[in-house]
C-alpha cells in the first residue's frame, strides 16, 4: 500500500509543525533541523562534527521535548565505561536478588557528547544498541525506548586525545552533519533572548505519532529507476580512485529509507532525483574511506560523493508511479 496524497498532506504539515518547533531553540538552522527530524522518523541515527557552543545539546533536549518524549546526556571521556552507557546489573543484598540499573542509553534522544574521547571498547557499547534497540547486560536482552535517536558529537578543532570512530560505529550513523554559527540575524536573536529565562517548547506529538509517521514514511513510492540510480551512485563511490573504501549496502539501504521520508515530509507519495541529490551527501560521505594520498591532497569525503553526483546520470522520469 502506497501513502495517499491526503496522508502525505497530513504528514507534510505535522513535519513542519515539528520543524518550526524544534527551530524556536535552534534559530536560523531549519535545513539542520528537518534533517534531524527526518533521520529520526527514518529510524536512524545522526553524527554532528561541530564546534563547542553551537547548539547540540539544545537541539537534542528540544527534539525531546516536542515528541514528548525522555532525553538523556552522555558525556564520554577516556575514563566512562560500558556499563556507565548501557548500565549494570547490582546485587541487592535486601531482596537476595540481582537488579538491573538502566543507563542513560534508555531514553528517546540519546546525546553522545564527544563521542571519540571514549575508548574503542566504550564507543562499542553503542554497536547493538544503535543497530537493534536492544541492549544486551549479562546475557539479558532488553529493549530500548521508541522511537530511539542517537545524536553524537565530536570536536572537529580538538583532536587530542580523542579515539576515530572506526568504520563499522561510522556506518551506523544514517547521516553526518554539522549545525555550524547562525547568521547575524539569528545570532542577534539569540543574544537578546539570552537575558531571559530559557524557553519551553510545547509537546507537539506524542512517540506514537511518531512511530506512526515512522511507518507511513516506508509506505512512499520508490521508482526502480530511482532505486537503480541510488545503486549506481554508491557503485561510483566504490570505483573512485580517492576512496580505500566506498558506500556499504547499509550506506544504500539508509539513502534509500532516508529519501522516502525526505518525499513525505515534501508532501510527496513518491520519490524524486532531487531528493537522492539532496542527501547523498550527509547519508554517505562519512561512510567512504579516503586513500591516503588524496587526504594528503586536501581531498575530502564531501568532494567523492559531489563528482560522483557530477558523474552519474539521474533518470529522466520524476519517479512517480
Amino acid at each position: 500500500m502506497t501513502i495517499s496524497p491526503e496522508q502525505a498532506k497530513w504528514y507534510t504539515e505535522t513535519f513542519s509543525l515539528l520543524a518550526d518547533n524544534v527551530e524556536r531553540a535552534i534559530l536560523g538552522k531549519r535545513h539542520v533541523v528537518e534533517l534531524v527530524l527526518a533521520t529520526a522518523l527514518t529510524g536512524g541515527h545522526v553524527l554532528l562534527e561541530d564546534v563547542p557552543g553551537t547548539g547540540k545539546t539544545a537541539l537534542a533536549r528540544t527534539l525531546a521535548q516536542t515528541v514528548k518524549g525522555t532525553s538523556s546526556r552522555i558525556q564520554f571521556t577516556p575514563d566512562l565505561l560500558p556499563g556507565d552507557v548501557t548500565g549494570v546489573t547490582v546485587f541487592d543484598q535486601k531482596k537476595g536478588e540481582f537488579e538491573f540499573h538502566a543507563g542513560p542509553v534508555f531514553a528517546n534522544i540519546v546525546l553522545a557528547d564527544e563521542i571519540n574521547r571514549a575508548s574503542p571498547k566504550t564507543q562499542s557499547a553503542l554497536l547493538e544498541v544503535m543497530e537493534e534497540g536492544n541492549v544486551t547486560v549479562d546475557g539479558v536482552t532488553r529493549k530500548v525506548g521508541r522511537p530511539f535517536l542517537v545524536i553524537a558529537t565530536q570536536n572537529p578543532v580538538e583532536q587530542a586525545g580523542t579515539y576515530r570512530l572506526p568504520e563499522a560505529q561510522l556506518d551506523r550513523f544514517m547521516i553526518k552533519t554539522s549545525i555550524g554559527y547562525p547568521d547575524e540575524a539569528s545570532t542577534l536573536r539569540i543574544i537578546q533572548g539570552a537575558v531571559g529565562p530559557t524557553p519551553e517548547v510545547p509537546a507537539i506529538v506524542t512517540p506514537d505519532t511518531m512511530m506512526t509517521m515512522a511507518e507511513l514514511s516506508r509506505t512512499v513510492y520508490v521508482n526502480p529507476l530511482i532505486a537503480d540510480y541510488i545503486m549506481r551512485i554508491v557503485d561510483a563511490t566504490r570505483r573512485a580512485s580517492e576512496a580505500r573504501l566506498g558506500v556499504s549496502v547499509r550506506g544504500a539501504i539508509a539513502l534509500t529509507r532516508l529519501v522516502t521520508t525526505w518525499a513525505a515530509s515534501r508532501g510527496r507519495t513518491y520519490v524524486t532525483p532531487d531528493d537522492v541529490r539532496d542527501l547523498a551527501v550527509p547519508a554517505l560521505a562519512h561512510r567512504i574511506i579516503l586513500e591516503p594520498e588524496a587526504e594528503f591532497d586536501g581531498v575530502t569525503q564531501v568532494d567523492v560523493v559531489g563528482q560522483v553526483l557530477l558523474d552519474v546520470v539521474p533518470p529522466s522520469e520524476n519517479g512517480a508511479a
